[in-house]
C-alpha cells in the first residue's frame, strides 16, 4: 500500500478518494431509494475503519443498504441471520476432527479449523437482537481486535473487515438488547426511517416493473485500505480535538462512584443521564469528521465537521436513568441540548 508523502501526492490521494466516495454512492443508489444520511453514514464508517448499527422497522431497506454496499465493493460478503438458537460456534467457527489414510492405509486424525461466516469482509449481522447474549459476544473480540480464538488458536480475519448489524426497536418480545460494551463498539448508530411519498413511488417504478436494477463493484480492498490511511492523515487542529473532548464529557453527569464531578455536564444531562460516553465516542467523533473534512475538499478538521456526526457517533453511547425512561427522554434530544449549550471557542486544554 503506498502512502502519499508530498502535498501534490496527498492531494491527489483526496481527490481519487472523492472520486471513489462518489462511484460506490452512485451504484447504491441504483439500488437503494432515498436513506442519503444513512448511506453517508455507512460509507464514512467503512472509510473510517468502523463498525456500524442500523436500526428501523422492518422492511424499509436495512439488508437492501448492506447487500447494495456489498455488491458495489470487491469484498468477500457473509451473512448471519441471528436466531435465538445461535450458538457462537455458529458465528466464529470450530475445530473439528477429520480422518484420511495415510500412504500405508492406516486411518489418521488430524484437528482442522473450519471458519464460520465470520470470516468475511463485510458481514451483515442481521436482526442481531434475536440472539442471546452468549451470541452476541461471539462478535465483540471480531469487531474489536478483528480476529477470533477458537480452541485456544487466535486467527485473523480479513482486512478490511465491517460488522453491519440490523436491529428492530418496534417488536421487542422474544429478543436481548444489545449490551452496553457491545454498544459502544459501534463507531456508528444509524436511524433507518420511512421513505417519503417521492421515494416510495420510485421504489414502485423500480421493483414492480420489466427491468431489475443492477449494480457493479467499483472499489477493492486494496485501495479501501489506503483510503483508509489517507483518512488518518487528515488534522485536526488543538481547538477543533479539544472540542470533541468536551463533547464527550458533556455527556458525563455528576457521579461519585466513577469520579465525574459533571464539571461540563448541561443539567440536561445530570437530570437525565445515568452513565456517558467512552472514549471510543470521541475517536468515533474525530474519525468521522476526518471523512466529512476529506469529502469537503479540505485537509484539516473543523468543528461543524465533529458537530456534523455527533448524533450517530453518540447516540447509542448514552443510557439514560430511570427519570429519562420515564420522561420519554431520548439520548438524541440529550446530545442535541449538548451541541446548542456547548460553547465552540475555547482554549483548549494543554495536551
Amino acid at each position: 500500500m503506498s502512502i502519499p508523502q508530498t502535498p501534490e501526492e496527498v492531494q491527489q490521494a483526496a481527490e481519487q478518494f472523492r472520486a471513489d466516495y462518489a462511484r460506490v454512492r452512485e451504484q447504491i443508489a441504483r439500488l437503494v431509494v432515498g436513506h442519503d444520511s444513512v448511506v453517508d453514514g455507512v460509507l464514512t464508517c467503512l472509510f473510517a475503519n468502523g463498525h456500524v448499527l442500523l436500526e428501523g422497522v422492518p422492511g424499509i431497506g436495512k439488508t437492501l443498504l448492506v447487500r447494495s454496499l456489498a455488491s458495489a465493493l470487491s469484498l468477500q460478503f457473509s451473512r448471519i441471520q441471528f436466531t435465538p438458537d445461535l450458538m457462537p460456534a455458529d458465528i466464529s467457527g470450530t475445530t473439528v476432527v477429520l480422518e484420511h489414510e495415510d500412504e500405508h492405509g492406516r486411518t489418521k486424525r488430524q484437528f482442522t479449523f473450519q471458519p464460520g461466516p465470520v470470516f468475511a469482509q463485510i458481514l451483515l449481522a442481521d436482526e442481531i437482537n434475536r440472539a442471546t447474549p452468549k451470541t452476541q459476544s461471539a462478535l465483540l473480540e471480531a469487531m474489536q481486535e478483528r480476529s477470533v480464538t477458537v480452541a485456544g488458536v487466535t486467527h485473523g480475519l480479513p482486512a478490511p473487515f465491517l460488522v453491519l448489524a440490523t436491529q428492530n426497536p418496534i417488536e421487542q418480545e422474544g429478543t436481548y438488547p444489545l449490551p452496553e460494551a457491545q454498544l459502544d463498539r459501534f463507531f456508528f448508530k444509524l436511524l433507518v426511517g420511512y421513505s417519503s411519498r417521492e421515494d416510495l413511488n420510485e421504489i414502485l417504478v423500480r421493483t414492480t416493473g420489466g427491468q431489475t436494477p443492477v449494480s457493479e463493484p467499483v472499489l477493492d480492498a486494496p485501495r479501501i485500505l489506503e483510503h483508509q490511511a489517507l483518512v488518518r492523515r487528515v488534522a485536526a487542529a488543538p481547538r477543533v480535538q479539544d472540542y470533541a473532548v468536551r463533547l464527550v464529557l458533556a455527556t458525563h453527569p455528576v457521579d461519585e462512584r466513577v469520579g465525574s464531578d459533571g464539571r461540563y455536564a448541561t443539567p440536561m444531562v445530570n437530570q437525565f443521564v445515568r452513565v456517558g460516553a467512552s472514549p471510543r465516542a470521541a475517536q468515533s467523533l474525530l474519525l468521522g469528521a476526518k471523512v466529512r473534512a476529506l469529502l469537503d475538499g479540505r485537509a484539516a478538521v473543523s468543528i461543524d465537521d465533529i458537530r456534523s456526526v455527533a448524533l450517530p457517533a453518540m447516540r447509542h453511547r448514552l443510557i439514560l436513568n430511570f427519570e429519562g425512561e420515564a420522561e420519554g427522554m431520548t439520548t438524541d434530544r440529550v446530545v442535541s441540548n449538548i451541541l446548542d449549550t456547548l460553547p465552540r471557542d475555547v482554549e483548549p486544554a494543554h495536551v
